[in-house]
């Protein structure tokens, strides 16, 4: 049995498709200057390209926390760089705060978020979802 047997195509890209859109719409909401949702956003389409992934290989993906979700998968033996460690715990920062006021001692959570940090978002993002592809391309 090939390991392209043990793999389920249609709920992989299911949730590939997902991030790949989330991804973006975050590139939209980047030119919008709407940059606190573009951050959610980039952690929203990371998370769903590491359940991508997870659930081709019929594991359980469960949580939002990109990071913990990268450490599921190498427990079925997927190598994770730790530079994508790293991108996992920036974009982990903007899974609450972007859209919740209470996040700040005071004023909004848009004012907080700046075109630097919407740009560095969608690249961390943008590097988990090309990590995934490359990694779903070994069960073809």
């Amino acid at each position: 049995m090939k390991d392209s047997d043990l793999f389920d195509e249609t709920e992989y890209k299911r949730w590939l498709h997902q991030a790949e859109y989330t991804l973006n719409s975050a590139k939209g909401d980047l030119k919008s200057t709407d940059y606190s949702w573009s951050c959610f956003k980039s952690q929203q389409a990371a998370e769903y390209a590491v359940k991508a992934i997870l659930r081709g290989l019929g594991k359980a993906a469960t949580g939002h926390s990109v990071l913990k979700l990268l450490e599921k998968l190498e427990e079925t033996g997927i190598s994770v760089p730790e530079g994508l460690r790293n991108c996992a715990r920036s974009l982990d920062k903007h899974y609450v705060p972007p859209r919740y006021p209470n996040a700040y001692p005071a004023g909004a959570p848009f004012e907080f978020y700046d075109k630097t940090t919407a740009k560095e978002a969608i690249s961390h993002a943008n590097k988990v979802v090309q990590f995934v592809l490359s990694e779903k391309a070994k069960y073809v």
